[in-house]
């Protein structure tokens, strides 16, 4: 039962058959007779029509409608009811937002229909590992490789752009997974319960986006049975393992492609008759059909999604999907998920399902993905969740440049748009592999565009001055101070904090490239790590946040004020973005309340916050 905004209202909503296309649903209102007469009792669906609710019974002063609904499998409804008693009352889970008869979804109750997250991706730690910089197992380095680099020294400089010879990505330090199953323990000591890894496979690069064979795991990142270890230990430990899936292309150099007769195939480069020609896409032009290459990268040769022959090579029984289930991961990350189409996605969908039914598929969207006209998540036959580029990009303008419209504005479309289990299940990231590292974003400002689409734009992307970037000691410190303060919101945010490697040592990086460097065994930042497994802590000793509500409370150009809640338990939350010491009067129902954590020495002193600079307090009440 749920309270709506009229006083002694309730309602319930039980689902009485689930089918594959939809669930039917039994709809009961109750509502006290003192409105008087009640009649045109209804239950409305934003864009799906209303229905009318029957009068059951009264008892003990609340009369009784109910109704019966089916609707079709889809991961968010917004509804609401209305009657008329002396006067139309419209029940909705706000006030009325606009002032006019009509509802919008804001003010709606939010339901999904055959759509859920499994509890193990909600509200997690979650430890983003790009595997060829993050640990080397000690052993014996493999042999090298055809057009590939080798570091002996885990500590030397890596390449940064085109090595002297122009090949990009070929340096490999040959971090590996037993390299990361050894680091378990280290994991959990910052409370990780999900690994998400960059992709494994064969592959040309040290990226391994561009994969050669997507049936063994690289050997200089290990083996299959390599795989099979890493996922039994970390299940062992509590720990999910969710692989980076790339599936829009692969490499030119790779068993499928083949266009330098590397492997003993024909590939779709050599022949027509290849066996996987119709693996990739092709255009017809001046009389013959050429391939078609991802942003233009002749390395890159784009895969055909709506291929009957490639949905089964990745999504068929016994394709790819099942192969990398059967070796005991738990998940994946969809690479370049807005260029996969809706139909490829709900098969990878089913093949994850039939492997594991708490599976879980996690995209790369960089935009709202239920304003993109697009099935993604909202036909909720697809992904589950999306990495949460507009939240990053809101919150670092917010804390770097008081930009408070675009951070009001995307939590608001987030609450309102999104499912609930999507919500909670969100990659909240402090950096990724495609981005700045967030400590160089808040170190300085004359490298990044203020006004550019994202906050971490760069005003010159020239490669020379990435590679020999190094921040002084000062902008290190104010950088670390500020991203401190990034890494305590998004600790407190709805959805799981993700945690790029390195990121909680203090490695640096300015472009997509020199944010790659090795993670610093021996030489890491312990106040900055001590302070993320101060985060980890808080977030496993309070597990109501994985799916508690949230409301903002104020959002001004000095200071965030807001609130993660449910029926038993709530925290507020005060953050201070500028470098001057504020106070805050605390809210009359946390004056009993205790410290959860604080930052930079923020304290609850009676009923007042005293926020240091750049700093925060999160306090607890019972309810």
């Amino acid at each position: 039962m749920m309270h709506d905004n009229l006083k002694g209202i309730l309602f319930q909503i039980t689902p009485i058959e689930v089918f594959e296309e939809g669930e039917i649903f039994s709809v009961i209102i109750q509502i006290p007779m003192n409105f008087g007469w009640m009649e045109r009792v209804k239950f409305s669906v934003l864009n799906n029509g209303e229905y009318q609710m029957e009068h059951k019974k009264n008892e003990n002063g609340l009369a009784f409608f109910e109704t019966t609904v089916k609707l079709k499998t889809q991961a968010i409804y917004h509804y609401y009811f209305s009657f008329e008693a002396n006067g139309v009352f419209m029940c909705y889970k706000k006030v009325n937002i606009t002032g006019k008869n009509t509802v919008i979804s804001e003010e709606c109750w939010k339901m999904s229909v055959n759509f859920e997250v499994a509890q193990w991706a909600k509200g997690k730690i979650m430890y983003h590992i790009f595997v060829d910089r993050y640990c080397r197992r000690g052993d014996k380095v493999p042999s090298i490789m055809p057009k590939r680099k080798i570091y002996s020294n885990w500590n030397d400089e890596m390449i940064v752009g085109p090595d002297k010879d122009g090949n990009w990505n070929i340096d490999f330090f040959c971090g590996d997974l037993k390299g990361i199953e050894k680091s378990l323990k280290y994991l959990k000591s910052l409370s990780v319960s999900i690994i998400y890894l960059s992709p494994i496979c064969m592959s040309q690069s040290n990226h391994r986006y561009d994969c050669a064979d997507y049936t063994i795991v690289d050997m200089y990142a290990g083996s299959n049975e390599d795989l099979i270890s890493l996922c039994n230990a970390a299940h062992r430990k509590g720990i999910k393992i969710i692989l980076d899936a790339v599936f829009n292309h692969t490499g030119n150099d790779s068993i499928y492609f083949n266009e330098y007769g590397t492997y003993n195939t024909i590939g779709a480069y050599q022949s027509e008759s290849s066996p996987y020609y119709k693996f990739y896409r092709t255009y017809y032009e001046n009389g013959v059909y050429k391939f078609s290459y991802w942003w233009g990268m002749l390395n890159l040769p784009e895969c055909d999604c709506y291929s009957k022959e490639w949905q089964d090579y990745i999504c068929g029984e016994e394709g790819i999907i099942d192969k990398w289930f059967s070796l005991g991961i738990d998940g994946l990350r969809l690479d370049v998920a807005d260029e996969l189409s809706d139909e490829f996605i709900e098969k990878v969908r089913i093949a994850v399902k039939r492997n594991k039914e708490d599976g879980f598929i996690i995209g790369e969207v960089w935009k709202n993905p239920m304003r993109m006209n697009r099935g993604y998540i909202s036909s909720g036959k697809g992904m589950h969740s999306v990495m949460n580029y507009p939240l990053a990009n809101a919150l670092i303008r917010y804390i770097k440049y008081a930009d408070k419209d675009i951070l009001i504005n995307t939590i608001k479309e987030i609450k309102t748009e999104y499912p609930e289990d999507t919500i909670y299940s969100l990659m909240n990231f402090t950096s990724t592999h495609d981005i700045s590292r967030a400590i160089d974003i808040f170190a300085i400002d004359d490298y990044f565009q203020r006004y550019g689409e994202w906050a971490w734009n760069l005003t010159n992307s020239d490669l020379n001055w990435c590679r020999n970037f190094k921040l002084t000691s000062n902008q290190y410190k104010h950088g670390r101070d500020v991203f401190e303060l990034y890494v305590f919101v998004l600790a407190f945010m709805p959805g799981t904090l993700s945690i790029f490697y390195g990121d909680e040592v203090g490695v640096q990086g300015i472009g997509n490239l020199a944010n790659r460097r090795q993670y610093p065994w021996g030489k890491r930042d312990k106040k900055l790590l001590k302070f993320f497994r101060e985060i980890g802590k808080v977030r496993r000793n309070h597990s109501f946040l994985e799916t508690a509500e949230m409301e903002i409370i104020d959002i001004n150009e000095r200071y965030m004020l807001f609130e993660r809640y449910n029926k038993q338990e709530k925290i507020i939350i005060a953050t201070n973005r500028t470098n001057e010491n504020i106070k805050l009067v605390i809210p009359d129902t946390y004056e009993n309340s205790n410290v959860v954590l604080s930052l930079k020495r923020s304290i609850k002193d009676m009923n007042l916050f005293y926020l240091m600079s750049y700093g925060a307090i999160a306090v607890k009440e019972t309810l």
